[in-house]
């Protein structure tokens, strides 16, 4: 191997730029070449490329989003469309390709590979957290941390107006997101999509916090699960001066400037997905399981599915007293 193609995919998270830094200097610390890709998939289509360099990648630890850019691209599950990213990877020389995304992406190089055998290597990063084998994304951390301090200054507002608060973060298929977020911003109720609440279960919880004597409560409420401004509605109907009011996080979770911990985990999963290549692996993803990285096979990955933490579920449920 003597080449290596990088391309970030599917939805940006807060710490791809690490994990394109740590890649590129891990390769060229073993005497590797780097091929940046620009957006995605759709760029190793239309053969967007570049060639990367130690000072290619020099002042972007702190930076969020993806210096290379991303685009969903649906079209990549066509087995033509395919035949032609291979084409491109073979004209500029490519060995192997190391995809930085989340479920989408791994379905997509997976596909890739067992098409045309192409080694490829993915790095999870996404803030929903839902990619199976591994403990956490990239990003994750980052996005539960802009969402507590959110929220942190919304019950400011719920606690002197003694008002219920919806707030609606992101996850559309998982609530990994709004547990976690739930957890640290002492949220009484969360509804995701693994668990749906009714809207009879969720007036029940909140009238019994009124006899305890609470002023204000907090629902974190994931996308997939519901919109905020219906079930706001919904309680102000059930309620008789409930003054529930929301507020819907939106793209600034996907932003910013990635914490301490989703920096170090970028830069250990790009310099594993190297070593990894360069020991002979060809269709693997690198991962945290514990305190340990771990490689595990893309077959497994997108075969797999993470399921919520029911215990956690309960702590929620145990501090809404």
């Amino acid at each position: 191997m003597k080449k290596i193609g990088l391309l970030t995919s599917g939805g940006d998270a807060p710490g791809m730029n690490c994990a394109i830094r740590s890649v590129v200097r891990t390769a060229l610390g073993y005497g590797f070449e780097v091929i940046g890709i620009k957006r995605g998939f759709k760029g190793l289509y239309e053969n967007d490329v570049m060639e990367m360099n130690a000072r290619s990648v020099s002042g972007i630890i702190n930076l969020g989003g993806t210096i290379l850019r991303t685009i969903r691209f649906p079209e990549f599950k066509e087995k033509d469309i395919q035949q032609q990213c291979y084409e491109n990877l073979k004209k500029n020389s490519i060995d192997a390709l190391v995809v930085i995304g989340g479920d989408g992406s791994s379905r997509g190089a997976f596909s890739f590979h067992s098409n045309f055998q192409v080694p490829v290597c993915v790095i999870p990063a996404s803030i929903d957290n839902d990619v199976y084998g591994t403990d956490f994304t990239i990003g994750f951390d980052t996005a539960v941390n802009t969402a507590v301090e959110a929220i942190d200054r919304i019950r400011d507002t719920a606690t002197s107006h003694e008002r219920i608060f919806v707030v609606e973060v992101m996850g559309r298929h998982h609530g990994f997101l709004a547990i976690e977020v739930a957890i640290a911003a002492g949220a009484e109720i969360v509804v995701i999509p693994e668990r749906p609440l009714t809207i009879e279960k969720i007036v029940e919880i909140l009238e019994i916090d009124k006899i305890r004597g609470k002023i204000s409560s907090l629902i974190v409420l994931a996308e997939g699960a519901g919109r905020a401004h219906e079930l706001a509605r919904r309680i102000n109907e059930e309620i008789g001066g409930a003054e529930a009011r929301y507020s819907v996080l939106g793209y600034i979770q996907r932003g910013g400037v990635p914490t301490y911990q989703t920096r170090v985990l970028a830069t250990m999963f790009g310099n594993e997905a190297v070593k990894g290549l360069r020991d002979g692996l060809t269709c693997f993803m690198v991962g945290i399981s514990g305190t340990e990285l771990c490689r595990v096979h893309l077959k497994d990955v997108v075969s797999g599915t993470k399921t919520i933490s029911e215990e956690k579920l309960k702590i929620i449920e145990a501090m809404g007293i």
